[in-house]
This record gives structure tokens, sequence and C-alpha cells, in this order.
């Protein structure tokens, strides 16, 4: 199939090349010609212009794939390429959009005789190599005619065991993306799929604090370990329950750094936490770890705040406690006032 690709970013680059490795043919744009260029060196082809990329789009219906920031960039591209298609045509939005975008969105193509698929896509930087996860909302025809696409992108089988009681026969899930349901539905599970993300980090993060802090000062002498985390990290990925794809992330980046001393624990979050806790709320689901996490990362781009200074204060007030005085042990607290 041929198919527009606009935003070649981490990931919008290696999607292009991943399809045209599975010999499908990527007309390209990027506001950096240099970007662009480089992947017409690859193989594929190099537009100026969105209204270019769908002149070039000789296969009809035409089919273009947003990889792009959600928001105000995306909502753009939408609405010149609704001005630039035609009825039958098929956007989708590979990106991280609101799910809510996307209803707005496919409306205001519909009413032009143009389909719209949100479609939620996790993979990264490895996608290339690995495949990529895709969860896909819209029109079945829609989605239907794009399988061929779809599926070059996807993992695949792999070696993953089956689930017991699937029944017989490949399902697209098996093989690494889903049609969710109508429009929105796509980019919605891959919201609270960053959600659970957010969370399954967070736990790993405050574990390895805690075996980190177990030669702290201020535990008996006889109860502190220092504790070889690379080590930690590489057996846990080994029969362990709490194996996972993060955990070998966390122990390359162990092995090549065990202080983590390149990073500075500044944690930004691209909004899909956010999204997962407002929708919790509107569904009055308690969320308590995904928001829990979310915090955590709000709280990691920040000094000392002054609602904590604040809290020092009062404490100072009602007990005279000193900043930096006390044991951090409670038990330690309680023996000292005995």
């Amino acid at each position: 199939m041929k198919i527009g690709v606009i935003g070649l970013g981490k990931m919008g680059g290696n999607m292009s090349r991943r399809l045209m490795k599975a010999g499908h043919s990527c007309v390209v744009f990027s506001r950096t010609a240099k970007t662009r260029e480089a992947l017409a060196k690859e193989g594929a082809i190099a537009a100026t212009s969105l209204a270019d990329v769908v002149k070039r789009l000789t296969e009809k219906p035409r089919a273009v794939w947003l990889m792009l920031p959600a928001g105000e960039t995306t909502d753009e591209a939408v609405k010149e390429l609704g001005g630039l298609l035609e009825p039958g045509d098929i956007v989708i939005d590979g990106g991280n959009s609101f799910y809510k975008d996307d209803i707005r969105h496919a409306k205001t193509l519909a009413g032009k005789g143009i389909r719209y698929i949100d479609c939620g896509t996790s993979g990264g930087v490895w996608g290339i190599e690995r495949g990529y996860c895709m969860m896909i909302g819209g029109p079945k025809e829609a989605v239907d005619h794009l399988d061929p696409i779809f599926a070059a992108l996807a993992p695949g089988l792999g070696n993953i065991a089956r689930t017991p009681g699937r029944g017989k026969g490949e399902s697209q899930a098996e093989r690494g993306y889903i049609h969710a349901g109508p429009s929105g539905a796509g980019h919605f599970v891959k919201m609270v799929h960053n959600g659970i993300e957010y969370g399954l980090m967070q736990a790993y993060a405050e574990g390895f604090d805690i075996l980190r802090n177990k030669d702290s000062k201020d535990l008996a002498e006889d109860e502190r370990f220092t504790l070889n985390l690379p080590d930690i990290a590489e057996v846990w990925r080994r029969g362990s329950v709490i194996s996972s794809w993060l955990l070998d992330l966390g122990a390359a980046a162990l092995a090549q750094d065990p202080q983590l001393e390149k990073f500075s624990g500044f944690v930004q979050d691209s909004g899909e936490g956010r999204w997962t806790v407002e929708a919790a709320i509107e569904e009055a689901v308690p969320a308590d770890v995904i928001t829990t996490a979310l915090y955590a990362r709000f709280r990691s781009r920040r000094e000392h705040t002054f609602g904590e200074r604040m809290l020092s204060a009062m404490r100072f007030g009602f007990g005279g406690h000193i900043e930096g005085m006390e044991p951090i042990d409670p038990q330690a607290i309680k023996n000292a006032a005995e």
C-alpha cells in the first residue's frame, strides 16, 4: 500500500522504515527538510508540504498517518487535511491525542465524507525492531482497509506463548493490534495503558530507592546493607514475577551507570497520566496508584515547595521540631523520649 506519514520524529521515522521494509510505499513529510531527505535516501518519497503529500498519494482511497504532538499541532494538520482530501480518504492519528479530541475530529471530517482513525501506538524507539502495539478506534471498514499497514507495524506472534483459553486461530490481538471500538476508543485504551505505565514505573523507582538506602546511617549498624542494584535488577529479570520490559530497561541503565549519575531525576509527564486520572474521576473509579505516580512526577520537578516549608513551620510551632536535627526513624524518636 501507499501511505502518507506526517511527522518523522522518534517514532514516525522508524514506523516509515518498518513499513518500507514490509514492502509498503511511504510519502513522508516533516517541517525539517533534512529529516525527510534522509528518509528519501532510504526509499521514501519526500514531500514538501501536506498538499504535496496528498498530491503524491496516487492510490485511492488515500491514507495519511499523523505522528505529531497532541493538541494544536495535530488539530491544525487535521484541519488542513480536511480541506485537501476527498470523500472516502482516511486520516490516521497515531500520536497521543486526547480521546475527546478524536471524537471531535471524527465528527468534523465525517461531514466531508473523510474517515478518521485514532491509533494509540506503543513501542517507542524500539518499535522498529520489536514492532508496535496498536489500539485502534474508528469505523470498521476503514480499519479493515488498512489492515496490511497495521499488520506490518505490529510485532506479530513472536515467541510469546499463547494465552490458554483463547481458542484456535491467530487473532489481531495476538499479533499486537486491536480494533478497540468507535472513534476515540483507540486513544482511550492507550491513555489508560500509559497511566498503568506511570504506576509500574513508580513502583520500580520506589523499590530501588528503598534498596539503595538500606545503608542509611539512620539505621542500626547491623541492619545496614550495601546492595548491588545492577545484580538485583538482573536477577529479577530471570524467573521473577515482576520481570518486564520496563525492568529490562532499568537493568540496562543500572549496568551502565549504577548510581544513575547521568540523570537528574526530573521526570516529565506527557499528558496521558493526567487524562487517565480525569477519566477515573468522571467514572468515579478509584485510581490511587496512578494518581500518586502522577503526583510523584510533579514532585520530581520541584525543589522544596512552599507547602513543605509551611509544614516545617507548623511542626516547629507546635513541637519545636528543628529541620534536619531529628532522626528519620520514628522509633528512634520514641526511644529518645523514653
